[in-house]
């Protein structure tokens, strides 16, 4: 499972009392209150920003902090005024306003690394693949905090993105695109496969198509990347974004067989991409390529779709099913899903662990998996499934319009 350390270092949301006055019948309301807001707005920080607190000055309280979340703030004002609690207002609501009209991103190189804080040494947070689009909600340096389709929050450095104003970024949603289907590739500065390459590519790269006379009988797309280099993408290897969308389905065989193509990738923690995959991470990248994004996480993935399974009935489930596994919630603690992987049939699932591969529920097969097997918490059918934070590609329109 991919589980991420503190996004921006968030502090708990505490009440900072600088004050050595006795008047302090307000202050446990307002942790009360911040924390409230919080676990009903934004329950899961990796999704939602809402890192509010507040200080006292004997009985003036100012709220301070940053969200992107307008009505948890708003949410926040009216039920302290309910309350009859005078505060000054410092909470910063993002995106921030130095970015202007600033704040629509494209990645614009094959896998831009996201991270928790803003360094290249902080952990390998998730990834996007080439052209997708992304909210820019504050600068920090050469970093951004931005916001994936799938909401996920996290940090990027300049090279990885290129900042546009809404108008630009809708005439590039308008534009034609070009979709990357091969596992990975590369992209040349002539209709030549021995030209200079002008960079690699892999599966669910997006770029914008330059439509030329030559096309039709150039076995070459001619594209264009977000920051304006131009370059020649081999049509055995991609397609018309357009034609791609009409005909990605997460079928079962679909999902099977891009599974597979996967087959031997490494692990690596945070990996959504061909380049790499942890565990939630390979299955994100199966269904994106099947025309679906699914959640960041396993212990996301796991509130999307229909329960299958809870009892080891394995016979029940159909191949692109995701199985969860991790510990039961006890009287004690609560449950904790750390890895998931898919069902293929033949009572076998594919999963990154090490790298990808085939492991089975049968304990006579040479590829058992005891350990798996053994923390098995359910199955859920996410295909399809309009349960949970799932995007339909056909339905919401993230790469065209």
């Amino acid at each position: 499972m991919k589980k991420r350390s503190s996004l921006l270092t968030i502090p708990l949301l505490l009440l900072t009392l600088i004050s050595c006055s006795s008047d302090d019948k307000n202050d446990a309301v307002l942790v009360d209150d911040i924390a409230a807001i919080r676990s009903e707005y934004a329950p899961d920080k990796r999704v939602a920003l809402f890192d509010v607190s507040a200080y006292r000055i004997k009985n003036n309280y100012t709220l301070y902090g940053e969200s992107n979340l307008p009505d948890a703030v708003t949410a926040l004002r009216e039920r302290l005024i309910e309350e009859g609690i005078a505060f000054v207002d410092d909470i910063k609501l993002l995106p921030e306003e130095d970015l202007k009209d600033t704040t629509y991103g494209l990645v614009t190189i094959s896998v831009a690394n996201l991270r928790s804080n803003p360094k290249h040494s902080a952990e390998l947070g998730t990834q996007a693949t080439l052209g997708t689009p992304v909210k820019i909600l504050k600068k920090e340096g050469s970093w951004s905090l931005i916001q994936t389709p799938d909401q996920y929050l996290s940090w990027v450095d300049d090279g990885g993105i290129v900042a546009m104003n809404e108008a630009d970024y809708q005439q590039w949603k308008d534009a034609q695109k070009m979709i990357y289907t091969k596992i990975n590739g590369a992209t040349y500065v002539a209709p030549d496969v021995s030209s200079q390459v002008v960079s690699d590519i892999v599966a669910g790269g997006v770029l914008e198509l330059l439509v030329t006379d030559e096309d039709e009988g150039s076995d070459f797309f001619m594209v264009k990347y977000p920051d304006g280099r131009e370059a020649y993408v081999l049509k055995t290897e991609a397609a018309h974004y357009s034609d791609w969308l009409a005909t990605a389905e997460p079928s079962q065989e679909n999902l099977v067989t891009t599974a597979k193509q996967l087959m031997g990738l490494p692990y690596l923690w945070g990996g959504t991409s061909t380049k790499g995959v942890d565990c939630s991470g390979f299955t994100k990248t199966i269904y994106f390529l099947n025309g679906m994004i699914i959640p960041r996480d396993a212990s996301q993935q796991v509130h999307t779709g229909e329960t299958i399974d809870t009892k080891k009935n394995f016979n029940e489930l159909l191949p692109g099913d995701l199985l969860f596994f991790g510990t039961p919630a006890t009287e004690d603690a609560k449950e904790r899903v750390v890895h998931v992987g898919m069902w293929i049939g033949d009572n076998q699932f594919i999963h990154s662990s090490g790298q990808v591969h085939i492991s089975s529920m049968d304990k006579k097969a040479a590829n058992y998996d005891a350990h798996n097997h053994d923390r098995f918490l359910r199955a859920k059918r996410v295909a399809k499934s309009t349960v949970g934070a799932l995007v339909d590609l056909k339905q919401t329109p993230i790469f065209n319009d």
